[in-house]
């Protein structure tokens, strides 16, 4: 779980973002951009993402993760966040079935 703190376009379909994670920030890259035509909107938002993957450049931006985001039943996607406002962390050991 972490807080959007920073987000630029780096292509026309992919977002830079700085997440707040609890322990520091991490860079994530997303390709998210046409769902979101304003992103500024984001910024400060919590959303869900996995840290656990091995860190990937994408247009030449390291991404440290990946923002878990679903289909509404309109097509549209949805980013995945906590219903309340919660203290960013990373949350480790977990096992989701």
């Amino acid at each position: 779980m972490g807080e959007i703190l920073f987000k630029r376009k780096i292509y026309d379909q992919l977002l830079q973002f700085k997440i707040e994670d609890g322990m520091g920030t991490r860079t994530i890259v997303s390709g998210i951009a046409k769902f979101y035509p304003d992103p500024q909107a984001l910024v400060g938002r919590q959303v869900c993402f996995i840290a656990n993957f091995p860190p990937r450049k994408l247009k030449g931006v390291e991404s440290q993760g990946m923002i878990l985001s679903a289909e509404d039943k309109d097509g549209r996607l949805v980013l995945l966040t906590p219903s309340d406002l919660v203290t960013p962390r990373l949350l480790g050991g977990l096992k989701i079935t």
